[in-house]
């Protein structure tokens, strides 16, 4: 028994299945080359992963995808003594399941379907029976599919190894990492997991595939972030089958998020079919952070930067807008939104006559930035890119039309203060070689301003940002209310004044544009409050 496997860490089109298939087809050509004779794919693979939500409800998808699984095995028949292990939705009568088929010399030859479903898996697949074990290279290999591989059962009958098949997110790696550890220990059975790379939508999948000794041990551990054909070579040890591979070390922390963020950009402008993005371009931290991630993701020649000032913007703003453009080498260009912002209030003026300035004429300055830069937007056919942050849209500090206008929003899930903290590590890095220290000391150190007004500053409206985002993640990913947080020792109007406006600014967040979520709860799929409720806890 001498089994050589390759996990294929792909990055897969959600609703592509054709393509998905030709990437699984040259996957398996190549990895036969080299050996392998077991060519294992992330979970549901043929789809392009679990995020396909309610395409799953579409007899002419499941279709499609059974056609794209008959095209694989059709088209690998030649490969001698090839074993492939696909994911598909598949149907039976009235059901659906989240289902895994085996492939070898032409012929499906095993089929079994997810047991342990989430609540939104729940929404479109029946929970499936029973195991399966197939045998490659004269190994037999039970195969698991997602969080099957967790379930505190006992290993698949007959098994002398695991196989799984996986699409785990970007802020659950480490975690998954150790579940799927504890399992190979449990069960005293080695585990080779492929998981997927690639950004979809809100999700974000680090890749991160892995090989597990027996006893619990990592290994081999695929690069994160990227597209990897990943080998492991199987021996007979003498308890259990040994697995070697290569270990890609692991990133620190902001590394790790900070390539998790580029990857989620770049797959959503590529696979909605933009070359180009666009943003507006502050002077700011968040406006200079957006616009590193995007060089990192796309390169300086894809995206376009826009100062637009108004009468409150500072000089030093303009200044550092210029320069971080110039740092990073963007097309930028200063467009004045005076004259607009005035029209728009002499077009006004008789219907408020009498009623002081106020939130509505600083509300007119982000929404005039809106018109412009999504005319832009469509006149270029650039994907416009919001510059709010977490902290920003969950307590409404963010403008209806204004500033969340645009098509994604990269820091959607990122804390003011992780914003900071990300600032300085990319400063002190360039990991994609687009530019060292491209954000001015300046634009950190300066106290946050939407500059709508004279001398304003966020913490005229917010309490401090390590006050503020401390509260917002111990209440979005801990659960805790009013009364956790003050025994938490948070001061009360702290947290009265920032769970009022969480609760305000839902109808906010529902207009917004989606972003990855790269924390437990992020705005979107994982934050599901009705706009109207009188809960207050």
């Amino acid at each position: 028994m001498n089994l050589k496997i390759c996990a294929a860490q792909l990055d897969l089109t959600v609703g592509d299945a054709a393509g998905n298939a030709r990437r699984i087809i040259d996957a398996a050509r190549q990895a036969h080359a080299q050996g392998a004779r077991l060519l294992l794919t992330p979970e549901l693979s043929i789809c392009g992963g679990p995020a396909a939500e309610d395409l799953f409800l579409r007899p002419a998808f499941i279709a499609a995808c059974g056609a794209a699984v008959q095209t694989v095995a059709r088209e690998t028949a030649n490969l001698e003594g090839m074993v492939i292990a696909v994911g598909h939705p598949a149907s039976h009568g009235e059901r659906r399941y989240a289902a895994a088929s085996v492939i070898c010399h032409g012929q499906v030859i095993a089929t079994c379907a997810k047991r342990g479903l989430s609540v939104d898996e729940r929404r479109y697949f029946a929970p499936g029976q029973g195991g399966c074990v197939f045998q490659a290279g004269g190994v037999h290999v039970g195969l698991l599919i997602g969080g099957d591989a967790c379930l505190d059962e006992p290993a698949q009958a007959g098994a002398q190894m695991l196989a799984v098949m996986d699409a785990w997110p970007f802020y659950a790696s480490a975690d998954h990492e150790r579940e799927l550890a504890r399992r190979a220990q449990a069960c005293g059975l080695p585990l080779v997991c492929a998981n997927l790379a690639g950004g979809q939508d809100e999700a974000v999948f680090a890749g991160r595939s892995l090989a597990v000794s027996a006893s619990g041990q990592i290994a081999g551990r695929a690069p994160a972030f990227e597209e990897n054909l990943f080998y492991i070579q199987t021996q007979q040890g003498m308890c259990a089958i040994e697995l070697e591979a290569t270990l890609s070390p692991q990133q620190e922390p902001d590394a790790h998020l900070w390539s998790a963020l580029v990857l989620a950009l770049r797959g959503y402008v590529r696979k909605n079919g933009f070359k180009d993005v666009i943003l507006g371009l502050s002077g700011g931290i968040d406006s200079a952070l957006v616009l590193a991630l995007a060089v990192d993701a796309l390169g300086k020649d894809h995206v376009r930067a826009l100062m637009l000032p108004s009468p409150y913007t500072a000089g030093i703003s303009l200044h550092d807008a210029r320069d971080m453009a110039r740092r990073l080498g963007v097309r930028y260009d200063e467009l004045p939104i005076q004259p607009q912002f005035e029209s728009f209030k002499s077009a006004l003026a008789a219907l408020l006559e009498g009623r002081p300035e106020d939130a509505t004429e600083e509300n007119l300055q982000a929404r005039t930035r809106g018109v412009l830069l999504m005319a832009l937007s469509n006149k270029f056919g650039a994907l416009l890119l919001t510059t709010g942050n977490k902290s920003e849209y969950a307590t409404g500090y963010c403008t209806l039309y204004g500033d969340t206008c645009g098509g994604f929003a990269p820091l959607k899930d990122v804390l003011k203060t992780t914003v900071f903290r990300l600032a300085r590590w990319r400063n002190a890095h360039d990991p994609f070689g687009t530019g060292a220290n491209p954000i001015a000391e300046r634009v950190i150190t300066r106290p946050p301003s939407a500059e709508l007004r004279p001398g304003q500053t966020d913490q005229d409206s917010l309490p401090p940002y390590e006050v503020l985002d401390a509260i917002i993640a111990h209440h979005m990913e801990n659960g805790a209310d009013s009364a956790e947080l003050l025994a938490a020792g948070f001061a009360r109007a702290d947290v009265e004044k920032v769970l009022r406006l969480i609760r305000a600014s839902e109808y906010k967040r529902r207009q917004s544009a989606p972003g990855p979520i790269i924390t437990r709860c992020g705005f979107g799929k994982d934050w599901r409050y009705p706009l109207t409720h009188g809960f207050r806890g």
